[in-house]
């Protein structure tokens, strides 16, 4: 007995999940996967223009910075690998971003043309569009908005992630596209009128922010937290190191990275 078709089953009738396996495979990957039997040319073209375009623009509108950075057939490698060679696990447009960044940590492969930031540079734009997306809001009860951040617990924003990079990322331009290597610590926030923002800090105060978001240290204080820091670093002057902790976390009440003490 001869086989069928492929894409068929005993008596001739077509599988159609694996007729749609085959179409999304050619619109994919036209040059890996041949077009299915029966479908006009013309047709297929405007098929496999029309879903790459789609996945583009996104991916241009999420990464204008990393766009910025190549030619356009580069950049055209560059999504055109993505969509051809990335299986989405969601079909939320939103999160194609975060798709992309799950891509170029797994089966991604670095060409001359990708500058050595990439991943970190894409993973800084992320973290802007998923801040202004996010449908969390601030908070307006629960704390003590003008309690003494030093003896009392200080709050952090829900919406506020500090992000450790070996370039910087937010330096990064069409114009200033080499950076030299350097750490760089940014805490990414969205404030109270929703607008994203974004600061850069040195490593103590990296290093406190970070002391703030942990679950052990929630009901410690602003000065316990100063001090620790100033343990860990051997400092030898620890009210200084206490003193600058205070004006970093009144700039961060004003800013709505800290939102004031907890309460108990």
């Amino acid at each position: 007995m001869s086989a069928g078709a492929p894409g068929t089953r005993p008596g001739g009738s077509v599988d159609f999940r694996d007729a749609q396996r085959r179409f999304a495979a050619h619109l994919r990957d036209p040059d890996a996967h041949p077009a299915p039997a029966g479908i006009e040319e013309r047709r297929l073209a405007v098929y496999r223009d029309l879903f790459f375009r789609n996945i583009d623009n996104f991916l241009r509108g999420f990464f204008p910075v990393l766009h910025s950075l190549y030619s356009e057939q580069d950049w055209l490698e560059l999504s055109r690998g993505f969509y051809a060679g990335h299986r989405a696990e969601t079909p939320y447009f939103l999160q194609i971003a975060e798709e992309f960044l799950v891509w170029l940590d797994s089966g991604f492969q670095p060409r001359a043309s990708d500058p050595p930031f990439l991943k970190q540079l894409a993973h800084y734009e992320w973290l802007e569009l998923a801040l202004d997306v996010a449908e969390e809001a601030l908070p307006d009860a629960g704390f003590d908005a003008g309690g003494n951040l030093l003896e009392g617990s200080p709050l952090p924003s829900p919406l506020a992630v500090l992000a450790h990079y070996d370039w910087p990322v937010h330096e990064v331009s069409a114009s200033h596209s080499a950076p030299a290597a350097r750490d760089t610590w940014l805490l990414v926030y969205r404030d109270r009128s929703d607008r994203v923002r974004f600061m850069e800090l040195n490593a103590v105060a990296a290093r406190l922010f970070s002391l703030l978001q942990s679950p052990g240290s929630a009901g410690r204080s602003g000065r316990e937290l100063a001090l620790a820091i100033a343990a860990e670093l051997q400092h030898p002057e620890p009210e200084s190191v206490l003193a600058g902790a205070g004006q970093l976390l009144a700039d961060w009440l004003a800013r709505d990275v800290v939102l004031g003490t907890r309460r108990g």
